[in-house]
């Protein structure tokens, strides 16, 4: 049986798969299995990358602290290029 990424057969773009991107740029055709939770950008698993990221808590506009702990995140290698930038 054939895998479909979009499961009801009555959906106009039944089998349809989000590809990875940054793949895609290098000319591959690969399914996409997470987003970057910053860009949105689909990503293969060669090219999603789990971070850790920072939780902040406070009221609006402030003030904000830093929880202790961190929250995983997938993140696309554009994004995680900027967010370690120093």
């Amino acid at each position: 049986m054939e895998r479909s990424c979009i499961a009801s057969p009555t959906h106009p773009f039944f089998g349809d798969c989000m590809k990875c991107y940054v793949c895609a740029e290098q000319g591959k055709d690969t399914d996409a299995v997470a987003i970057c939770i910053v860009c949105g950008m689909g990503l293969c698993t060669e090219h999603a990358i789990r971070e850790e990221t920072e939780i902040w808590s406070g009221g609006y506009p402030f003030p904000a602290e830093k929880v202790k702990g961190t929250l995983p995140r997938i993140l696309c290698p554009y994004c995680y290029n900027v967010m370690k930038e120093d």
